[in-house]
């Protein structure tokens, strides 16, 4: 799960081909991707142009805006080793992870393993199962695999989060998705924080279930994202909310012949995102003509670089990295300073950083450069 990153950080210079599709830069160190991300040029571009084109014509151009959809599918498969087919477009990762949560024909005694640290929305829907009976293990995201395959059998599924929102800390899910496999439980990850800035393939790790928005790592826009569920799965997970577009004869309004779409369609309840479909289709082709490959060490790097820096200026730093456990995340907070008050200073500089729960939470993509984070560090507290 470890990557392999240069000594010299300048060697990839990834952020000097790219930075200028970030004109973020010109106004802002923006350290704040696992909040919201700026938008890439591609994606604002893709969503002007929608806009542009709606405003003129209407839907006269409406068989784009199918292409638009149909790119969203075949990007979001393509970024997670998944197929076309396995891919349905949601509002958020909230309604991606709801919709499993609430689509399985959940029995009492049944066992889900979640985890204590998750965001809420990879924990509420869990929890709420205890209500109809269903048994809630709660691990930690720093117990050992030891602990996880011990707490996974019996189990029926286990949920958990690629990159923690706060720690940072990546999750093992090569190994933990060979336990589930093992272990005959259903695989979920919450992928948001990680999706964009670490490769990721749901085949190779046993993957049945991923949710994630496109406005954080994926540098695209608020209200659109992704739901894969693997097709062996879909007979499984019903879709909860239901329109006129789950149903594989959609398009002729006069039937009333209820059978779902034969894929992840069935999980799409109506009208589309339409403009955040454009913006999130040129955001993740985007990602991978960079490469996500590519992305990940310099991102590594990045979060190594604020973690060492940020000890140096005698701040904690919450968690430990690893070249198996980092990510863009990195958490801190000073001795005598509130996360507050060092975010709005911060601020005051140009530099966008967030606090969370008495943290200060950094967390650069790609084409942030070393510089950038220098420049962070300096302006921290003494």
């Amino acid at each position: 799960m470890g990557f392999e990153t240069s000594s010299k950080i300048e060697q990839h210079a990834i952020w000097s081909r790219y930075r200028a599709e970030f004109p973020v830069t010109g106004h802002l160190i923006y350290l704040n991707h696992a909040g919201v991300a700026p938008l890439c040029r591609a994606a604002a571009e893709a969503m002007h142009e929608q806009a542009d084109d709606a405003l003129l014509y209407g839907s006269y151009h409406y068989d784009e805006w199918l292409d638009a959809y149909e790119g969203v599918r075949r990007a979001a498969a393509q970024l997670i080793g998944a197929e076309r087919g396995e891919i349905a477009i949601v509002k958020n990762t909230s309604e991606g992870i709801a919709t499993v949560a609430t689509g399985l024909d959940w029995r009492a005694g049944d066992k889900v393993v979640a985890f204590q640290e998750e965001f809420p929305a990879n924990y509420f829907p869990w929890k709420r199962l205890e209500k109809r009976g269903v048994r809630v293990e709660w691990l930690s995201v720093t117990d050992p695999l030891e602990r996880i395959d011990e707490a996974t059998r019996g189990a029926r599924f286990l949920a958990i989060s690629f990159v923690q929102y706060l720690s940072g800390r990546r999750a093992d899910l090569k190994a933990i998705g060979e336990i589930c496999h093992r272990q005959g439980a259903m695989f979920f990850v919450d992928a948001i924080q990680g999706l964009g800035a670490f490769p990721l393939d749901v085949n190779a790790w046993h993957i049945d279930a991923l949710a994630a928005d496109g406005h954080k790592w994926l540098l695209g826009p608020e209200g659109c994202g992704i739901l894969y569920i693997r097709r062996e799965l879909q007979d499984r997970v019903d879709p909860v909310e239901f329109g006129w577009t789950n149903v594989a004869h959609y398009a002729d309004y006069a039937s009333r012949d209820m059978s779902l779409r034969p894929d992840a369609g069935r999980y799409e309840c109506g009208t589309l995102n339409t403009i955040g479909c454009f913006g999130l289709r040129a955001s993740m082709e985007f990602l991978l003509e960079v490469g996500v490959e590519r992305i990940a060490p310099h991102v590594q790097e990045l979060g190594d670089r604020i973690a060492e820096g940020a000890r140096r200026r005698g701040c904690e730093v919450l968690g430990e990295r690893s070249p198996a456990t980092g990510a863009g995340i990195v958490s801190f907070r000073h001795r005598e300073v509130d996360a507050r008050a060092i975010v709005h200073r911060l601020k005051e500089c140009g530099i966008v950083a967030a606090p969370r729960q008495g943290w200060v939470r950094t967390s650069p993509h790609f084409y942030i450069s070393p510089d950038d984070v220098d420049r962070m560090l300096e302006a921290l507290p003494g």
